[in-house]
């Protein structure tokens, strides 16, 4: 795979995929910039290096062509947040494009419409990437959070850029993070995973165990693993088809030396909005009419032990319901003990969206080493997958 750094991209356009599917009120203004700001260092790479910029993105779902969801809408907050004129055009094909794109002087950024406003993109259709690609000299990926979709403007384009397809700043950036949670992490790495279903990270599980040292399961998919140790946990959420599953990552752990860190209580209650009714159980003895909702006091103590002792640490899933208030406790224990690991060296690694927004409203971000873009490609790296658009980088054709 081929970087950015040292190119000379003189005269070149470069069509730069990246992901500026950003959130809109319903005034269509922009109300969450990370994703525009993410791509802001490529932008300012391929500038720098002699180059103009084809800024290619999806919007939301569209079905076909639809004015709600296109970007001319985010052109004004886009060309904000990069510090320079951004000029917006109509579509994303054909002669009237290319002859836009064609006139860009060195120092110049296009963005064009939408891409998913044809059905083809999202097919991965190989006569629309080869459309795309008539617009610029190079390909350049930038938008990692698409990289796990075989669309037509992140996997099937590189095809016809062969020896002029790079990764991204950001794009580079996440794999070495990911590389730093699966493979060259400073030891001791710990994995922290929360969130309501084991279905949703088993995968990972599978792959991380092999991975990292240490990984605390918190939130709704600990009373799986409790069940599978033949603990009682009332009636709180677990997932009895998965209980074999548990067990087998129970043993993989206890074989190869690594640690799994289980929550000692839980705050429970008899349902979600009835603050009058809360108790703490030991979280293999939860009784009957009764679900856990939330790490009590001891788990507390036990994550922040292995968070302050740890050297690496990736944090995916919040604890409880943090949500609401009475049962957001564990989840913030977990953000400030992150905080502490941080001011101390420790290289802290957020991904997810649940993590992102708890991150939001119970801690402040900045203090993060990163945040990841990601989402799914996140998660499906972790599971050990190869990205389509990634992958799509790295071959010759």
């Amino acid at each position: 795979m081929f970087f950015l750094d040292n190119q000379d991209l003189t005269n070149k356009k470069a069509i730069i995929r990246v992901d500026l599917n950003v959130p809109l009120d319903k005034n269509n203004n922009v109300t969450d910039t990370t994703r525009i700001e993410a791509c802001i260092e490529t932008v300012d790479k391929v500038i720098k290096l002699g180059g103009s910029c084809v800024l290619l993105s999806h919007l939301g779902r569209p079905k076909g062509k639809d004015d709600k969801l296109s970007l001319k809408h985010i052109v004004d907050t886009v060309s904000l947040i990069l510090k320079r004129p951004v000029a917006f055009h109509k579509d994303c094909i054909g002669s009237e494009a290319e002859l836009a794109t064609s006139l860009l002087k060195p120092g110049q950024i296009m963005l064009m419409e939408n891409v998913r406003f044809y059905e083809e993109e999202t097919a991965g259709d190989t006569r629309f990437a080869q459309s795309l690609s008539k617009l610029g000299d190079i390909y350049i990926n930038d938008a990692f959070g698409t990289c796990h979709r075989e669309h037509s403007s992140t996997a099937v384009i590189s095809k016809f850029f062969p020896g002029k397809k790079f990764a991204g700043k950001l794009l580079q950036k996440e794999l070495e993070v990911i590389s730093q949670i699966a493979d060259e992490g400073k030891k001791p790495v710990l994995a922290i995973l929360g969130g309501a279903k084991v279905s949703s990270k088993l995968k990972i599980l599978y792959n991380l165990i092999h991975k990292v040292d240490r990984i605390i399961i918190g939130g709704g998919m600990a009373y799986t693993f409790i069940r599978a140790k033949g603990g009682t946990t009332g009636n709180s959420l677990f997932e009895e088809e998965l209980i074999e599953n548990a067990k087998e990552i129970l043993t993989i752990a206890e074989e190869s030396g690594k640690e799994i860190i289980l929550p000692e209580d839980s705050l429970a209650s008899t349902d979600f909005d009835n603050n009058d009714k809360i108790k703490t159980f030991k979280t293999s003895e939860i009784e009957e009419g009764w679900m856990g909702l939330d790490i009590g006091g001891e788990s507390i103590e036990k994550f922040n032990k292995a968070i302050i002792s740890s050297n690496t640490i990736f944090w995916n899933g919040p604890m409880g319901v943090f949500e609401k208030e009475q049962f957001a406790l564990g989840t913030r224990s977990i953000c400030n003990s992150l905080k502490q690991a941080k001011e101390k060296g420790v290289n802290v690694i957020v991904g997810g969206g649940d993590s992102i927004a708890a991150l939001k409203k119970l801690g402040n971000k900045e203090w993060v080493t990163y945040i990841s873009t990601g989402g799914g490609a996140l998660l499906e790296s972790l599971e050990g997958k190869i990205l389509p658009g990634v992958k799509a980088l790295s071959d010759d054709s």
